[in-house]
């Protein structure tokens, strides 16, 4: 660990929140201390100028200078400080402008201390890489970098489904896209190697792959003498571990339910299917449906509605939410036929719901197929 602590940010209008965070972290063995607190975004702005923070755990709700406002800020005057977002419940627009501001991660109240110190450990790691690097890594301006961050959560998607033509098509349009942009400096290049080979770590991580390839730390002068070459050098160990997690998709001896519902309930932001889970777990799609059904008495549709309408219903109950962010949180894009499927599920309306029952907050994730 470095000699020098790494410097914590908390920012949130509640002080019981601020005193929680601080409470639940870690520092000492992190090698980190909170060098300060503030209430809202602007007074974070005042903060960074003044301690100059490696490291900004930020709620979102503030009056004033709310967190969307301090994500931009951030990363576009700060990019080298790593942000961690927390917030009330899950609420779709806030994921979607931590995604863009590039945070480090998305955590939900109430905290979970192993889930805060581990991704303050990944900070930290970050952290400790980019400082033993040859050279710092340039930045790379405004408007490519929040679309970067959203092309990283493409390749989260892909990844996960096991499509090596689809991963492949998205290096090409990562390609195509530094060039549009002109980022084909050398240590522009190298912060996008370094960004991806952290992103694989994670992907590895996440879909328990045994036998993770081994890469180097920081990419040879050569693969970051052009864009090409640059993509050449980063996408080899992608396809390497996306054909190892195939392999051992494939040939466990049994399929376990258990992971295909975890699988659900972890991926459910994102479009999930029944053709797409047969594909992923190497079965036939009939198969899955009637082991799925005999295990846990629903069949997959079925069970997939469920869990949207668990989670629309909290949302309905938060007084806060417009009914059109709830029908896209719970992966409904036509306003009217999630009513619909609402009304069917509960036998009213969810403005008949919001009216009719005491306000709570929800703050669980949606599913969507």
């Amino acid at each position: 660990m470095n000699k020098e602590l790494y410097r914590v940010l908390l920012v949130d209008d509640e002080p019981w929140n601020r005193d929680i965070l601080r409470n639940l972290g870690d520092w000492n063995e992190l090698g980190m201390t909170v060098a300060g607190e503030a209430e809202d975004g602007e007074q974070a702005i005042q903060l960074v100028k003044q301690h100059q923070p490696h490291i900004i755990i930020t709620d979102m709700r503030m009056p004033g200078t709310d967190g969307v406002e301090l994500l931009q800020t951030l990363s576009g005057q700060y990019p080298q400080i790593k942000v961690i977002v927390v917030s009330g419940y899950d609420d779709f627009n806030y994921a979607k402008h931590a995604i863009r501001h590039r945070a480090a991660d998305y955590l939900l109240k109430p905290v979970n201390p192993d889930e805060l110190n581990g991704v303050l450990a990944k900070c930290a790691k970050e952290l400790e890489k980019v400082e033993s690097a040859p050279e710092s890594w340039e930045s790379y301006p405004s408007a490519f970098a929040g679309d970067f961050s959203l092309f990283q959560q493409q390749a989260r998607l892909r990844f996960n489904d096991l499509n090596i033509q689809s991963l492949g098509e998205w290096f090409q349009q990562l390609q195509q896209k530094l060039e549009r942009c002109e980022i084909n400096r050398p240590r522009q290049l190298g912060r996008v190697a370094y960004e991806l080979q952290a992103l694989l770590d994670e992907l590895c991580v996440s879909n328990g792959l045994y036998e993770r390839p081994v890469a180097t730390a920081l990419p040879p002068s050569t693969a970051l003498a052009s864009i090409e070459s640059t993509i050449d050098w980063i996408s080899a160990p992608y396809y390497q571990a996306l054909e190892q997690l195939i392999a051992q998709r494939k040939f466990k001896n049994k399929l376990n339910l258990d992971e295909v519902k975890q699988y659900i309930e972890q991926h459910c932001m994102e479009m999930i299917t029944l053709e797409q889970l047969a594909q992923i777990f190497f079965v036939s799609k009939e198969y899955l449906s009637k082991v799925f059904k005999k295990e846990y008495e629903v069949n997959v549709t079925d069970y997939v509605v469920q869990l949207r309408m668990t989670r629309a219903k909290e949302w309905v109950m938060d007084e806060q939410i417009p009914f059109k962010h709830i029908a896209e949180m719970a992966g409904y894009e036509d306003v009217s036929y999630f009513y619909r499927v609402f009304k069917k599920h509960f036998g009213v309306s969810p403005g008949e719901m919001r009216k009719g029952q005491p306000r709570i907050s929800g703050n669980s994730s949606s599913i969507t197929e």
